[in-house]
């Protein structure tokens, strides 16, 4: 049977409780392939079903974070524009909307997602990073919201989670002029967490928080990250009824007096792995 975190494009580990996900296409930048799309999704999968991963990090190996969407993945959305209008359309949104789940796998895993970003985060690359719950970037870092150079509007998340993100008039700004943006800037308007030296130096920040996350209560922080994905697209009314429901049904005391415990004694908790899924 194949392993499901073998990959054309990615390269991943898992240690102590952290998966780390890295972009391994160096040669062309972490240009977005057709691997990409179609690999994510199926590791995201595999590793939320893992008990054992309690945090993932995404990053990009070589001298950039990605270029976003490569060339080749175009070839067939250009080979759609000569069939017959209505078929064409009808195929082009499923395309999309195959796009679209590849990166919202990460958002739907049970477990945080940290983006360790670096050089280039272009195009596809800010559809991936809004998909994520935490990103870190270095003091070198070039973000561009790039679709509009090329005459399309970004449809593979960003225009849906950035706002969410920052001030959508910043975000109208960016994607309506298509230029790129420090990370300073990024930091202010609150897309990054902060800023680092350099490649080795943000992944392996993004490691310790992965690392501080993964000693937690995989049970609360699953409820963290539900209740806040959920809040972002629901009132506060909707929301407070909604962790209310999740606490009745899931805050159990064993977990609390783990924790309680440990941190009268000054010490480090331990708490049990969820369930694997039924099936």
């Amino acid at each position: 049977m194949t392993d499901p975190l073998t990959s054309r494009f990615f390269a991943v580990s898992v240690a102590d409780g952290v998966a780390h996900i890295e972009m391994d296409n160096a040669a062309k930048a972490n240009s977005m392939t057709p691997a990409f799309w179609d690999d994510l999704p199926r590791i995201a999968a595999a590793l939320d079903t893992d008990p054992a991963v309690r945090c993932v990090v995404i990053s990009g190996r070589g001298k950039h974070f990605t270029a976003g969407m490569d060339l080749a993945a175009f070839q067939g959305i250009m080979e759609l524009t000569g069939q017959e209008p209505g078929r064409a359309a009808y195929a082009m949104r499923k395309l999309v909307l195959k796009l679209q789940a590849s990166l919202s796998a990460l958002e739907e895993m049970r477990v945080p997602v940290i983006a360790a970003i670096h050089g280039a985060c272009l195009g596809g690359g800010i559809d991936l990073i809004t998909a994520c719950d935490i990103r870190l970037c270095t003091a070198d870092t070039a973000f561009g919201i790039e679709e509009i150079n090329i005459g399309m509007a970004a449809d593979v998340g960003t225009l849906q989670r950035m706002p969410k993100l920052m001030a959508p008039g910043v975000v109208r700004e960016l994607a309506y002029t298509g230029r790129r943006f420090s990370a300073e800037e990024a930091k202010g308007w609150g897309i990054v967490n902060a800023i680092h030296a350099d490649r080795d130096a943000v992944i392996a920040a993004a490691l310790e928080m992965a690392k501080t996350i993964a000693a937690r209560s995989p049970l609360a922080v699953a409820g963290i990250k539900q209740a806040v994905t959920y809040a972002r697209d629901h009132s506060v009314a909707d929301g407070l009824d909604q962790i209310a429901t999740w606490n009745a049904g899931m805050l159990r005391p064993d977990d609390l007096t783990r924790a309680m415990g440990a941190r009268m004694k000054q010490q480090q908790a331990l708490f049990d792995d969820l369930l694997t899924d039924a099936g």
